[in-house]
């Protein structure tokens, strides 16, 4: 847990908490760290939770399967994102949503009810704690927000101008990567990857954009 320190003052949850007091906060919340390997199911939609995740390493996924099979990715999390705050804080007992490990990882899992329910040693931290989360929780909705504005647009083409536009007001730039490779953006976008790559090139054909890989700029 101690080697993680610095990376969890970083999180936003913990914003604003010096470094000493931080260990002692997260023995208050339950903290305990969990290992996975890559394509291993970290929370499986409709289990049962109460707790928060964070990525301490590797990266993982947020997948949405409807009753056909059909795989809609939600989100793609690195390094110190969270997941499962907003389900634990909407009393939603049951995860709408698969979360699954896109390479080896390790979480920090957390009691979502010890953020916001005062202790028996009456920590001074929790105020703080509501606070960030908050702040947190309405920063997501507004990226769930654009992932709706995204796939609101009819063409494939009016899609990724959105989807790309956003990444490079995110990265203020031009030239940015995206978290996705092709085969996850088309899942993103909710297309076919082989119309997905043919738009592409034909953006880039028309002079709209350069890319290699996931780094792309918009010309």
């Amino acid at each position: 847990m101690k080697k993680y320190l610095k990376l969890l003052q970083e999180n936003e949850l913990f914003s604003n908490f010096k470094l000493n007091n931080l260990e002692n906060i997260l023995n208050c919340l339950s903290a305990k760290i969990s290992n996975y390997s890559k394509k291993d199911i970290i929370i499986h939609q409709g289990e049962n939770t109460g707790f928060i995740g964070i990525v301490l390493s590797g990266t993982v996924q947020i997948i949405k399967e409807d009753s056909e099979g059909n795989i809609n990715i939600l989100s793609n999390l690195r390094a110190n994102e969270i997941f499962a705050e907003t389900f634990a804080y909407a009393r939603i007992k049951e995860s709408p949503v698969t979360v699954q490990a896109e390479e080896d990882c390790e979480i920090l899992f957390i009691d979502s009810g010890k953020i916001i329910k005062t202790c028996s040693n009456a920590c001074i931290f929790h105020t703080n704690l509501i606070e960030n989360m908050l702040s947190m929780i309405a920063k997501k909705n507004i990226l769930l927000n654009q992932k709706i504005e995204i796939l609101s647009k009819r063409s494939i083409r009016e899609k990724l101008q959105t989807f790309l536009n956003i990444q490079s007001e995110l990265n203020h730039s031009k030239k940015f990567l995206i978290p996705y490779n092709r085969e996850a953006l088309a899942f993103f976008l909710c297309t076919d990857r082989s119309a997905l790559s043919r738009e592409l090139c034909s953006m880039r054909d028309d002079g709209l954009i350069s890319f290699s890989k996931n780094e792309f700029e918009i010309l």
